[in-house]
């Protein structure tokens, strides 16, 4: 049966999240994680040439040895990259006992929460989970996606932040303020963005009684 998961963004920035386990997989999650701007303790007794330079770094805390009971004291997280069976029972007692997220990688009976594909372009996250029935199918969605959102969306995302400013200082009732936040959200302002077409861009923008952010075109 497949487990039932809730979908939920964490903000981790401080936050203390363990991995353990310093190989390739372990490398992926740290690196995730410090995306996230979470405060990173590896454990494993050997690491990858990447993680031992984010350790010497300083980017990561690098305990130099095994998992030992106690190693999730304080943490919010813990994500497990390790093949030995009686090692991930004891990381996941240690994470209910202490109310930690855990994860241990491709074992979801030992799992509190999953991490899915995800599709980022700026501003814009996009996650897809299948609740571990078919990651493979996560992918191909993540996939479809990727095409749908193409990396237009960042510069898209960035200029309707800015016209939604200009809009909310504007000195107009809220449902005229919300009437056209609406216009330009079915506007097709991706493909021009995609297309290069900043004169209609433009036309768009500035028929709303806005201004146009040219420095967001290098223009």
């Amino acid at each position: 049966m497949t487990n039932v998961y809730f979908p939920i963004f964490l903000n981790l920035e401080g936050k203390l999240c363990v991995v353990i386990g310093g190989g390739k997989v372990g490398e992926r999650k740290v690196r995730s994680l410090l995306e996230a701007k979470a405060l990173i303790k590896l454990v494993s007794p050997e690491a990858t040439p990447a993680l031992q330079k984010l350790a010497e770094e300083g980017q990561i805390i690098w305990e130099r040895r095994g998992y030992q009971p106690g190693d999730l004291e304080g943490a919010w997280l813990v994500v497990a990259a390790t093949n030995d069976p009686l090692v991930q029972k004891s990381i996941y007692q240690e994470a209910n006992d202490k109310r930690v997220f855990c994860n241990i990688v491709d074992v979801p009976e030992f799992c509190s929460f999953i991490v899915p594909s995800v599709i980022k372009r700026g501003s814009l996250t996009i996650a897809i989970s299948t609740s571990g029935a078919s990651p493979a199918v996560a992918r191909r969605i993540r996939e479809g996606l990727e095409l749908q959102f193409g990396l237009e969306y960042e510069v898209y995302l960035k200029l309707m932040e800015n016209l939604r400013k200009q809009i909310l200082g504007l000195n107009l009732s809220p449902k005229e303020k919300e009437e056209k936040l609406h216009r330009l959200a079915i506007a097709p302002i991706p493909q021009y963005i995609r297309d290069g077409d900043l004169n209609l861009l433009k036309v768009i923008i500035e028929k709303e009684g806005l201004i146009f952010p040219s420095e967001f075109f290098g223009s």
